[in-house]
């Protein structure tokens, strides 16, 4: 993959101070929205989709099902970890959510909740997930658990997402850290069958988040996030996005040698080859001027991956 050799020149949100709105004299939020307003603070739709990903990989690890008892632990730590860092990243990241269409109905941007309260809900929920981990599994379990939530909010939420097109590619490490994270919890170790499938979340989240980011493009440029569809050619996102769904399907070929039958090898192969489909497709229209439909790209590469670690897990129990 190319680099960018010059550095864009963006609209800066730095220094922008959020607005406070006061509620009307007497106004008591329910205690029902509130409740939801925290919970949105996680991302439970990123919360989700990290764990389709971890429990098969502990399954494959142990092949079979691991213990409950530590296949509950990492879950609700994971669940923790993830939420906490999307908590953290919710807090940082809140002088730009409210300039985003797609983010200002976020609990921040909208002052359903408090910056410091989102800051402590974070911390708090980053700190038990550690506890648990350490508590439940192994150090290099919690140390991994602990340093992806450091990662995603210091290295990539305040750093990377806003001063290169890269960050999507570096803060993958952090998106596809649960596979190894579940893989270390159940047998203490890694293997080349957890980095493959490592590579498969890994490679998977540029097609993944770059079609999302097609779509809102004028949020991001508006932010001053420099996401790749804002700072570089149509032709250069497009062969991002085919170069890396192509590299999906080869790690996750490349992790059937390692303990997996056909029955993750044709289904893998299959969704594989559909997702790769679909990314040329993407590319074909843009190339004709088409109407993109990022959209398509973004939701099948969600099935894809739920279809591709569902198979990993029955695989493992068979």
């Amino acid at each position: 993959m190319s680099t960018l050799t010059e550095r864009p020149v963006l609209p800066s949100v730095k220094g922008r101070k959020t607005r406070s709105v006061k509620r009307p004299t007497g106004s008591t939020p329910r205690a029902s929205d509130v409740i939801k307003a925290y919970v949105a603070l996680t991302k439970p739709r990123i919360v989700e989709l990290l764990l389709v990903t971890t429990v098969p990989a502990m399954m494959l690890a142990a092949n079979g099902l691991p213990s409950l008892w530590l296949m509950a632990a990492v879950l609700v730590g994971g669940s923790f970890a993830a939420g906490g860092a999307s908590a953290l990243n919710c807090y940082i990241d809140r002088d730009i959510d409210q300039v985003m269409r797609r983010t200002k109905r976020r609990p921040l941007p909208a002052h359903s909740v408090s910056p410091r309260n989102a800051l402590i809900f974070g911390l708090t929920l980053s700190a038990l997930s550690v506890a648990i981990m350490a508590l439940a599994t192994n150090w290099l379990a919690t140390a991994m658990t602990l340093g992806s939530i450091v990662y995603y909010d210091v290295v990539y939420t305040l750093w990377l997402k806003r001063v290169t097109a890269w960050n999507t590619f570096w803060g993958g490490i952090c998106g596809s850290a649960p596979v190894l994270i579940g893989w270390a919890a159940v047998t203490g170790s890694l293997s080349p069958a957890a980095w493959a499938l490592f590579g498969v979340v890994f490679f998977w989240q540029m097609p993944h988040f770059y079609a999302l980011a097609i779509k809102y493009k004028d949020d991001y440029a508006r932010a001053g996030i420099p996401m790749l569809p804002v700072v570089a050619s149509v032709k250069r996102v497009n062969v991002e996005i085919v170069g890396f769904a192509w590299l999906t399907l080869i790690s996750s070929l490349a992790a059937w040698p390692f303990g997996l039958s056909w029955i993750y090898g044709v289904p893998a192969t299959i969704v594989g080859a559909l997702f790769v489909l679909e990314a040329h497709l993407l590319a074909r229209r843009a190339s004709k001027g088409e109407p993109v439909k990022p959209m398509r790209l973004f939701h099948w590469s969600t099935t894809y991956l739920t279809i591709v670690f569902l198979a990993v897990a029955i695989d493992a129990l068979v």
